[in-house]
């Protein structure tokens, strides 16, 4: 079963900033050849997350909004005492999401419902460059 690895990187504006990636990960299953199988996409770093959703304003700015009643970024956090970094926040809020999601793919096209999409969730508190990692397994 080949394994191919392979990344794409992006720019954030931080502080919550909720990415469409789904083209981009579409894009490196169409010049792969592999035609069947399992996306896996991963972030390397511990202030963003990869999850699903309806990427639509209205549910964005609703997510946004959970993770500001839920994670405040005010709450005087450990990791803030020791590092002085002020993104405390931004590993909790990181952790419970999660750090990769695994899609099925067919024809080399994503299994996603019709109202799914693959987003990237930057939590720190400063714009970046990001850079994700897919591996495509299969036949």
């Amino acid at each position: 079963m080949p394994v191919e690895t392979r990344s794409f990187a992006f720019r954030t504006e931080a502080d919550t900033d909720i990415v469409d990636i789904t083209k981009d990960v579409a894009d490196l299953l169409s010049d792969s050849p592999v035609n069947d199988g399992v996306a896996i996409v991963f972030v390397p770093g511990s202030t963003g997350a990869i999850t699903t959703l309806e990427h639509e304003p209205g549910l964005v700015q609703d997510v946004k909004d959970y993770f500001d009643r839920t994670v405040p970024k005010d709450h005087p956090y450990k990791h803030e005492e020791r590092w002085h970094d002020k993104n405390g926040h931004a590993h909790v809020r990181a952790s419970l999401v999660g750090c990769s999601v695994s899609i099925p793919f067919r024809d080399k096209r994503l299994m996603l419902g019709t109202w799914q999409q693959i987003v990237f969730v930057d939590f720190d508190m400063r714009p970046r460059e990001r850079e994700l990692i897919v591996q495509i397994i299969g036949d």
